[in-house]
């Protein structure tokens, strides 16, 4: 029986402390915290884990620099705290990187105060990061050659983070840590009906993948599904003193435009006055992002989004060639779920522009629901303890909160694979330039299980071979994939456990003779149908965005 499977059994006809709604950050932290203080956890998503707004994050670990503007000194402090924390917790999985924002004569501000602001930004931030750095226009060309310094009057660098890896494998540590707590958790199973009998809730749900349908029930909700936490509470007549509405932002992967001597982030001001950012992502530069008021979660990118971020890419970088369509990779299209007060009616441009991404937590005692509203990946320790407290407060004892249900293996134990891996010659098994070493991959991806591919590799070397050339990643992983991490798609794998489809071009994907391989090893017999679902699929969404390119043409 599968890991999910097995899941999905404990899941059915149980008894729970929570059930917890929604597998994105808020939802897995959640999880993570409760089961890591004793409750029992059923966590589901009818998704994959970090399968809808926490895939199409900037991959950025921030305290909110640009809040300053709108003077939310409060929520800045709390961001650059959990942004500390995270980096203490998650020193391979998170680190600090370098912002450095070119200020031409179209910008807001100028240098000097920018500069003030920054140095105010490292000092809310508790001085947890390298101090910030005022730069003339003539440094700011030897700091960064890619950037067009024509107009530019100087520069400001600041200190944040970056998830090393993708978002979506940071939600999922979250998935396990919840897992080898005790909690029950699978994703494809949606909430079809809940109803309030006695002291519990007695829900029903259905595996998506297969039809199956199950009940389970809880003594607690946890009302975390991101852009649809409204929607769930309508249906359940509970209504939030806070509401969610959208704004949609994108992104555009392309090849690395900056200098690969080191990672930071460029800052502009757009056209708009809105900062956008070149971001690394190792090989790759990610463009982004938008921010456009929509009414549905569901988004995807236009033509005009498109031609947008290109345009203003264009204008501030010298490159050799212009940057087009061509040009990109990959995109990353989702919607902010961004929280307001239902008191405040509709909010006009002026006011949408200068929304947070603050969270909310409410509690409803009579039908003892939890429900979490808006947040960021930065913040997700704050919203895990405090989901805690709120299930406190509604009756479930909790034991004290020892900080075991996040962050890395312990420094001793790291050491210990360091020395493995050192004695086996891990790293000469990579020869490819630009790659990080295989040493600090796979511990970073996979913490204390690294020890099971180590042995893996010993045991049969053709574990340690590259299984699709152009994407870097070894057999061994697949295998630890297929058996661990609750695959059910080929794109739950190549979107969210890795970041394949990220940063490897469509044709050289399609064209991997390697790929059947992927497919045979996550899904043994069910290769060949799993493998023509995810083909057709990229098929489908590229003809519909041609469609939508001549539409709109």
């Amino acid at each position: 029986m599968s890991l999910r499977s097995a899941n999905i059994e404990r899941i059915d006809g149980g008894l729970f402390d929570v059930l917890v709604v929604g597998a994105g950050i808020n939802g897995a932290v959640s999880a993570a915290a409760l089961a890591g203080r004793g409750a029992s956890v059923a966590l589901i998503d009818r998704g994959d884990f970090g399968g809808f707004v926490s895939q199409e994050s900037s991959n950025l670990v921030w305290g909110g620099f640009k809040y300053l503007e709108n003077y939310e000194l409060p929520l800045v402090f709390g961001l650059c705290r959990s942004r500390n924390r995270l980096m203490k917790a998650y020193p391979d999985n998170i680190r600090e990187i370098g912002f450095l924002a070119a200020l031409d004569h179209g910008s807001p501000y100028a240098p000097w105060f920018a500069g003030l602001g920054a140095t105010a930004y490292w000092g809310i931030g508790l001085f947890g990061t390298k101090r910030p750095h005022l730069y003339d226009a003539d440094d700011v060309k030897e700091q960064e050659p890619a950037i067009d310094t024509t107009d530019v009057r100087g520069a400001i660098e600041y200190r944040d983070a970056f998830l090393v890896d993708n978002d979506s494998r940071f939600v999922f540590s979250f998935v396990r840590s919840a897992l080898e707590a005790g909690a029950s958790v699978a994703n494809y199973v949606e909430l079809v009906s809940a109803e309030r009998i006695g002291d519990r809730w007695v829900c029903r749900l259905r595996d998506t993948d297969t039809g199956r349908e199950v009940t389970t029930a809880a003594r607690v909700v946890v009302n975390a599904a991101g852009p649809f936490v409204d929607e769930i509470n309508e249906s359940w007549d509970l209504r939030t003193e806070h509401r969610i509405v959208y704004s949609k932002g994108i992104h555009l992967v392309v090849p690395r435009l900056t200098t690969t001597t080191h990672d930071r982030v460029l800052a502009f001001f757009d056209d708009t006055q809105r900062l956008f950012y070149v971001i690394p992502m190792g090989r790759r530069s990610v463009i982004g992002t938008t921010d456009t008021r929509v009414d549905s979660p569901y988004t995807e990118v236009t033509d005009e989004d498109r031609e947008f971020l290109l345009e203003q890419i264009n204008k501030r970088l010298d490159l050799a060639q212009p940057l087009t369509a061509d040009d990109v990779i990959a995109e990353r299209c989702g919607v902010r779920p961004l929280v307001v007060s239902r008191g405040a009616g509709d909010q006009d441009q002026a006011d949408w522009t200068s929304l947070s991404r603050k969270h909310e937590i409410e509690r409803d005692d009579h039908q003892r629901v939890v429900t979490v509203l808006g947040g960021k990946l930065t913040d997700c320790l704050n919203v895990g303890e405090e989901v805690a407290e709120e299930v406190v407060r509604l009756g479930i004892p909790l034991e004290k909160d020892l900080g075991n249900w996040y962050g890395e293996p312990a420094a001793q134990t790291r050491a210990e694979f360091y020395r493995q891996a050192r004695l086996m010659r891990l790293d000469a098994l990579r020869t490819k330039p630009d790659t990080e070493p295989l040493t600090d991959r796979l511990w970073r991806r996979y913490g204390r299980r690294a020890f099971d591919l180590l042995e893996a590799i010993r045991a049969d070397p053709s574990m340690g071979e590259d299984v699709m050339g152009s994407a870097d990643y070894l057999r061994a992983e697949l295998y630890t994939a297929a058996q661990h991490e609750m695959v059910v798609t080929l794109d739950d794998f190549m979107r969210r456990r890795s970041k394949i489809d990220l940063v490897v071009r469509d044709e050289d994907i399609e064209g991997s003779e390697g790929l059947r391989e992927v497919a045979r090893i996550l899904f043994g017999d069910d290769a060949d149908r799993r493998l023509a679902e995810y083909l057709d699929a990229r098929h489908r969404e590229r003809h519909t965005v041609a469609d939508e390119d001549r539409t709109s043409a």
